[in-house]
């Protein structure tokens, strides 16, 4: 890949959280319309996540983009894999495909 100091980080973030969302805002208070939507996907899965906040960082804001060759925020890293951006995201978790990628991955939590 590239020397970029800004991969590294990245590389060490997906890499030591399960689920990784880089985002506009943070998840409490997104600060974008596809941000939230998956902030609340998410949250209905009652799944665990870091988020990143890429407003506060354009060196990561930018860095992200190069890093999956996708344009857009936010991005969504499940197990240090790029699953997609808000529409993907969305689609998936309406179909259940979501839900069973997280919970062939140990991700989900256990029914109450």
């Amino acid at each position: 890949m590239s020397d970029n100091p800004v991969f590294e980080r990245i590389r060490q973030d997906i890499g030591t959280n399960p689920v990784v969302l880089y985002m506009k805002g943070t998840p409490i208070f997104p600060q974008c319309g596809f941000s939230a939507a998956v902030v609340q996907v998410l949250s209905a899965l009652k799944v665990k996540f870091k988020g990143f906040d890429v407003l506060v960082d354009p060196a990561l804001r930018d860095g992200i983009k190069q890093f999956s060759d996708w344009p857009t925020i936010p991005q969504l890293y499940i197990n240090g894999e790029f699953i997609g951006g808000a529409d993907i995201v969305r689609e998936m978790y309406q179909t259940g495909e979501l839900k069973s990628l997280l919970a062939e991955r140990g991700l989900l939590p256990a029914a109450a």
